[in-house]
């Protein structure tokens, strides 16, 4: 495993955001985000329920590509409208060490308050 998950993250991230602009027939990132944020969040949930699927069978090597192919789509939903693994790793970091339930509870409370 990588020293920093996040650093692959990163990686790949710079790399969707360097092929954005790509020519669509060559590239397969430039053909997802232009084809916009519907299809791109589409093909995020695709490849949730794929995960979910080769969980649900105990497919180990299932599983890891799966997971793969959603962290690949995710990246380029991130990409596609502007939010950055930093920002996302920073929310982690914020909630670390909250329980969950407590996280939850403050949502709720706070969407109320809004």
């Amino acid at each position: 495993m990588a020293k920093n998950a996040a650093d692959i993250l990163e990686r790949l991230y710079k790399v969707v955001e360097e092929r954005k602009g790509a020519d669509p027939e060559k590239s397969y990132i430039a053909k997802r985000l232009s084809q916009g944020t519907a299809k791109i969040a589409q093909k995020v949930g695709e490849e949730a329920v794929e995960t979910v699927i080769a969980a649900m069978q105990k497919n180990k090597k299932d599983i890891i590509n799966e997971s793969a192919d959603l962290l690949f789509h995710w990246l380029m939903l991130m990409v596609d409208t502007g939010v950055s693994v930093g920002d996302v790793m920073a929310e982690l970091q914020r909630r670390e060490g909250i329980s969950g339930l407590d996280e939850k509870a403050n949502r709720k409370l706070k969407n109320k308050e809004a």
